[in-house]
């Protein structure tokens, strides 16, 4: 297994081919959603098939933010074909109520096995694991979601979602990574990947 850090130099803008300035802003190793600016997601330089993606993130109160994965840009908005991991302030945010779009859920398909509540404006650890059709979400140090993307649980699920008019997603092998801007300030920081 390979393991390196992926500075700001590893992003660009989603459907840009630069960093985007303004929208982001980056101190050290830590990269900003800027809440007042324009929405846009960075994306992977680097397309990935199995990998650990280790970092640490922040919200303020009421906030909002994302990690999507093997999204392929050619297809649309990342969540067309990317599985989400949610990050979220759920105490102070409207879609921490519904348990399937909660902190540390697959987004909108499977709840965290526990109540995820993390306190807003302070930092915390994720990690996700890809393998295979294998998925594990883990927030400081605890397994809070596994599943399998091919099951055929989860495809049922895939069909009565808001993802069923999107074939490819949760299927593609490959692709990259997204860290989403939802319009409220996320901080991401010591990010790190591991490839086979």
């Amino acid at each position: 297994m390979a393991e390196r850090a992926l500075s700001a130099a590893d992003w660009r803008g989603y459907g840009r081919e630069q960093f985007p300035q303004g929208s982001w802003s980056v101190d050290g190793d830590v990269l900003r959603a800027v809440a007042q600016a324009g929405r846009i997601d960075l994306i992977t330089r680097d397309s990935f098939r199995d990998f650990t993606l280790s970092f640490d993130w922040r919200l303020p109160r009421g906030g909002n933010s994302a990690v999507l994965y093997r999204v392929d840009e050619r297809a649309g908005p990342a969540a067309q074909t990317g599985p989400t991991m949610q990050l979220l302030d759920d105490e102070h945010h409207a879609d921490g109520a519904d348990a399937l779009t909660s902190c540390g859920a697959l987004y909108g398909l499977l709840a965290p096995w526990r109540d995820q509540r993390r306190g807003a404006n302070t930092y915390h650890s994720a990690r996700i694991i890809v393998n295979g059709a294998q998925i594990e979400y883990w927030l400081d140090d605890t397994q809070v979601l596994g599943c399998d993307l091919a099951s055929e649980e989860l495809q049922e699920r895939i069909a009565r979602s808001r993802f069923r008019d999107y074939p490819q997603f949760g299927r593609l092998p490959e692709g990259h990574i997204v860290l989403q801007h939802r319009g409220t300030e996320a901080w991401f920081r010591r990010l790190r990947i591991e490839t086979a």
